[in-house]
């Protein structure tokens, strides 16, 4: 819970009588590798904290997965849409790795937007989940898997090294042998 509260108070400030009633509505889960924290139909009825591990966000059609994002530690997370609709989720959300989450239900995070402080940061850490969506987008329509692959390089190099192959390619858009060529040729 440590780590929830630091995280939290990268974007806001939370006195300590807030904390006691934030804290005591997460609850903690050691998930498996490969578990399926939320699968497409399926209504999303929690808001989560990533503590430690690796998420995948995914879609499956006709057989095929795409994988949309990637959540890496330490980070809030949930299948937006469908938590707030209340309606099926379009997505699944899937461990990469052995994992810790927080969790929270719908009723208890409403509860907790009543606290100024809670507020604050929901507003704050949505905002810059629509900020990321609107990057991914903007990269999946003007640049090339190379492009992405070699931002990727970059930026964060361990992840290539926690992410199989096969995810990786599904997030580029390209087949796992088109990645292999890319990846050879930028190495």
């Amino acid at each position: 819970m440590k780590e929830f509260r630091k995280f939290v108070e990268q974007y806001e400030k939370i006195p300590d009588a807030d904390w006691e009633l934030i804290s005591a509505r997460f609850r903690k889960k050691i998930l498996p590798k490969n578990y399926n924290l939320l699968e497409q139909g399926k209504i999303c009825k929690n808001l989560y904290f990533l503590e430690n591990g690796l998420l995948r966000f995914f879609i499956l059609k006709d057989g095929t997965e795409s994988t949309k994002f990637f959540t890496i530690a330490p980070y809030c997370f949930t299948s937006q849409a469908s938590f707030n609709s209340k309606k099926p989720a379009n997505e699944y959300i899937q461990t990469i790795e052995k994992s810790t989450i927080w969790e929270t239900t719908y009723k208890e995070n409403e509860e907790l937007l009543n606290l100024k402080s809670w507020n604050s940061f929901a507003r704050k850490i949505t905002q810059e989940v629509q900020f990321f969506t609107e990057e991914i987008l903007e990269e999946l329509q003007t640049e090339t898997a190379e492009n992405r692959y070699q931002k990727l390089l970059t930026n964060q190099p361990e992840l290539l090294q926690r992410i199989p192959l096969k995810h990786l390619a599904s997030f580029f858009g390209v087949a796992p042998q088109s990645l292999s060529r890319i990846r050879k040729k930028l190495t």
